[in-house]
């Protein structure tokens, strides 16, 4: 009998992704990869038993395989699994507990599949109500894998040295602490705000007009960037004088991940037109809602998704939002937010490296620069620290535009001691690539970087041409035959 997938050593997994999966599909750890096995609530194991405490896995809204979500799931799979177009309680009742949860104005659910569908949907409600096309959005960030998308994620133009269409109007980030307006301006978010209203009058001046300012609350890619005050109220305004409306990507903050209340909009002050949710929601189910008003849902004359809203993906959601009540997560991702600033913020003197902390509930970045004083990047640093935790048995990545920003996102369930692991342990690791990067320093006489070189612990590289265990695997790609569970043995 052949072996199952879950049975294979780690070679066997690894060679078998080399020859069957997209090289372009990038593993978490693609030095060092991990083969996860398992996961429960905060922690994931990998395939020899090490407990890892999962401190990026946001998908995985109230924890892996929470018991309740997956009872919800199974119970409902052995009774129906249908696609569109059937009356179902599950999805009804569905829609009241979430619009239930939001200001009054937004009352209307589109149920889709994945963060993409969602704010391509957005967009195209967006224009079907204004009438109107170009669409504003924030620099570096990121909103999704469609074609429509790709071309307001400013992060994935650059990545792929794609041109910016005429219809995209880009924005700076709300950065105060390495932007263009910083925390000693006066009135940052006026200014970021005027950038915006500045993007309108250009593009107004050329004849296009505004249907749409997209953003998420705080930006997630961007690097945990919190807007600072008046940015989003103001940028709101102006973009509704401009008859535009405003979208709010909640798919990374919704649902209570910023800490006593549902929605990060809440935080900021403001009430979108249209908001998206995307696969949270469903604790990691491929599922995602737009929810908008009666008057923009109105001007959209037909939509139909194959298999959104099915029974099975809207009892894992209500499921999710049983456990957000019952287990009191709002108010725990306030307290275990206020851990994890506090506890960095208690060591962020102790490290040349650690620029900056800032983030609200359990969306956290730690921004890593060569010197305090110059707030430059050091991407190389970022990218060593995160082997480092890993060594120490703790996930995180590094994000933003350069590489350079530790991100903390963890299930909710996450608590103030998993807080004060991370902070311990990013202490000591830290303190580690300190030493080296001065010591690299001190022999080259150049200024501190840290070239991966230095990394210790590498156990795997998938593109090595050398590995050793790689001697029946030399034939290129489009000539490697199909190898079954036994020839790997």
């Amino acid at each position: 009998m052949p072996e199952k997938p879950d049975n294979l050593t780690f070679k066997q997994t690894l060679k078998m992704r080399r020859n069957y999966v997209g090289r372009s599909c990038k593993l978490h750890y693609e030095v060092s990869p991990l083969k996860i096995v398992r996961a429960s609530r905060q922690y994931m194991y990998d395939d020899s038993g090490n407990e890892y405490l999962d401190c990026i896995n946001n998908t995985s809204h109230v924890g892996h395989c929470h018991p309740h979500v997956i009872g919800a799931g199974q119970e409902q799979m052995s009774k129906l699994i249908t696609a569109y177009g059937f009356l179902t309680d599950c999805q009804v009742e569905y829609a009241k507990r979430i619009v239930e949860l939001l200001p009054e104005s937004l009352c209307v659910c589109y149920f889709l599949n994945s963060g993409s569908e969602a704010n391509d949907l957005a967009l195209r409600l967006a224009r079907s109500y204004t009438k109107q096309n170009d669409v504003i959005v924030v620099d570096n960030a990121y909103h999704g894998n469609t074609e429509n998308l790709i071309k307001i994620s400013p992060s994935r133009l650059k990545q792929h040295n794609l041109p910016k269409d005429d219809w995209v109007h880009i924005v700076p980030v709300p950065d105060t602490y390495r932007g263009k307006y910083r925390e000693d301006s006066l009135s940052p978010g006026h200014l970021y705000a005027q950038e915006v209203k500045t993007a309108i009058r250009k593009a107004v001046d050329n004849g296009r007009s505004i249907a749409a300012f997209v953003s998420e609350i705080v930006m997630s890619l961007c690097g945990i960037i919190v807007p600072p005050r008046h940015f989003l109220s103001l940028t709101y305004r102006y973009v509704r004088e401009a008859g535009g409306v405003c979208i709010a990507d909640e798919i990374q903050t919704g649902l209570g991940r910023c800490g006593e209340k549902y929605w990060a909009f809440e935080s900021q002050d403001v009430v979108p037109d249209i908001i998206t949710l995307g696969k949270p929601i469903g604790n990691g189910h491929p599922m995602s809602i737009v929810i908008t008003t009666k008057e923009i849902s109105d001007s959209l004359k037909e939509f139909s998704s194959t298999f959104g809203g099915n029974p099975v993906a809207c009892s894992m959601g209500m499921a999710v939002l049983d456990v957000i009540k019952n287990e009191q997560l709002l108010s725990s991702a306030k307290s275990v937010g206020k851990c994890l600033i506090q506890g960095f913020k208690a060591i962020i003197d102790n490290h040349r490296m650690m620029g900056d902390v800032r983030g609200i509930g359990m969306l956290m970045g730690v921004e890593i620069v060569i010197d305090k004083e110059s707030r430059k990047p050091n991407k190389d640093a970022a990218e060593l620290l995160v082997y480092k935790l890993k060594e120490r048995k703790v996930i995180t990545s590094n994000e933003g535009p350069d590489k350079n920003v530790i991100i903390f996102q963890p299930p909710m369930c996450f608590t103030c001691d998993n807080a004060r692991t991370a902070v311990q342990a990013l202490d000591q690791a830290l303190t580690e690539v300190e030493n080296e990067a001065t010591q690299v320093s001190q022999e080259s006489n150049d200024t501190i970087q840290v070239p991966l070189s230095i990394l210790t612990g590498i156990k795997h590289k998938l593109d090595s041409d050398d590995d050793d265990d790689d001697d029946d695997d030399d034939e290129s790609p489009n000539k490697r035959k199909k190898v079954s569970y036994e020839e790997m043995d």
